[in-house]
């Protein structure tokens, strides 16, 4: 309550949960694969000069943590709850696929598309 006693009300978040964090991670890998596979390198998107191909962790920390950044003012992706990440994931996807085409319109994905690309690392 504050102090004329009235009670505020706050939205209710849902934490992320393990299974989201997972599939925050495959849909970086996802979309690495698919901006790579598109010829469409760090280079053509990032910087002119240098052939930079794609990486989960370049995903991340070039496209997704700056515009989580501006939107939540988060320095880690571990503070965005369920809906920050989709949020965020679907103003990537939007912005990428004005600019660089269908290679970035990549959904994020699903329980079974995330433990599908685990298991792919497993039997490495």
């Amino acid at each position: 309550m504050d102090e004329k006693g009235i009670k505020k009300i706050f939205d209710i978040k849902d934490d992320r949960t393990l299974r989201q964090n997972r599939a925050v991670h495959v849909a970086f890998g996802l979309l690495a694969e698919s901006l790579s596979d598109a010829g469409l390198d760090q280079r053509k998107v990032l910087k002119p000069s240098v052939e930079i191909p794609w990486t989960p962790q370049a995903v991340k920390e070039q496209l997704y943590r700056p515009i989580m950044k501006a939107m939540f003012n988060f320095k880690s992706t571990t503070e965005l709850d369920t809906k920050q990440i989709s949020d965020v994931w679907e103003v990537l996807t939007r912005e990428l696929s004005k600019n660089c085409g269908e290679a970035a319109a990549i959904p994020f994905p699903s329980q079974e598309q995330t433990d599908e690309y685990l298991k792919s690392f497993k039997k490495l």
